[in-house]
Parts: structure tokens; C-alpha cells; sequence
């Protein structure tokens, strides 16, 4: 597993939107939850699997296909304990009172994609959640 990363740095433009504490703490919830998805362990356990994403999830792969939520549950939940992308530095910027956009690289078997995630806030409980994720491979 890599070694931990220091989460959610917000750019000197990114600090400039993001005025108050409860805006950068949503930022900062929203890229802490983001490697979830990418933990292991996290993925061999189906209730923390299927609290990850957003229930209107949908995602667009490198390939080009759309995954629903059900798709991707059963996919994770189907590959428990598998290899590891190793992400970059996540940025964040709260796009409205609400949901926050993240983007990062990442590495798995010597590729590299560039990754954007919107997450969004359902309650408290579950906190921010994957509503939308598109990876793009880099030549």
C-alpha cells in the first residue's frame, strides 16, 4: 500500500474560492474520501463498498463505457483486495453550497490517467460521496 499523502492542498487560486471554514472543511471531506475507493480493504467489505458512491453514481472509463452504481459495486465487490492505483496530490474546489470537484493522476501497472470526481453531501451519516468519476488514460 503507499505510503499516506498529503490530501486536499488547495492552490493559491483554489484558497481564493474557497472563503470560509466550512468551505475548505468540504473540500477537504471530499479529497480525504476520495482514496476510499482505491483501498483494498475498504473494497473487500460490501457496507463500505456500497456507502462509497453516491446512489446516482455514474462513471465514464478509460474505455470510453459508462458504469452505473450497480455496475460498480459488483465490480469492486467482485475484485476484493486487488491492485492499488497509486494516486497523486488531490485538488479540490467547491463548485456551489454543495458539491466539490476533485482532480488527481494516478498510476496503476505502469499507466498513468488523469481522474475527476464530483462528490456531493446526501447527510451526515454518509457524508460526500462519488456522484460522478471519468478517467482519461495520459499517452
Amino acid at each position: 500500500m503507499p505510503a499516506p499523502r498529503p490530501w486536499g492542498r488547495l492552490s493559491r487560486t483554489e484558497k481564493d474560492q474557497v472563503g470560509t471554514d466550512r468551505d475548505r472543511d468540504a473540500v477537504r471531506a471530499a479529497t480525504e474520501g476520495e482514496p476510499r475507493l482505491m483501498d483494498p480493504a475498504a473494497c473487500s467489505s460490501r457496507a463500505e463498498v456500497v456507502r462509497l458512491p453516491d446512489p446516482e453514481f455514474t462513471e465514464v472509463g478509460a474505455s470510453g463505457r459508462r458504469h452505473t452504481y450497480e455496475e460498480m459495486l459488483a465490480e469492486l465487490h467482485d475484485h476484493p483486495g486487488g491492485p492499488v492505483d497509486e494516486p497523486s496530490e488531490i485538488t479540490g474546489v467547491l463548485l456551489a453550497p454543495g458539491p466539490v470537484h476533485l482532480t488527481y493522476e494516478t498510476r496503476f501497472d505502469g499507466h498513468r490517467a488523469r481522474r475527476s470526481s464530483l462528490r456531493r453531501k446526501h447527510d451526515d451519516r454518509t457524508g460526500r460521496r462519488m456522484y460522478y468519476h471519468q478517467g482519461t488514460p495520459v499517452p
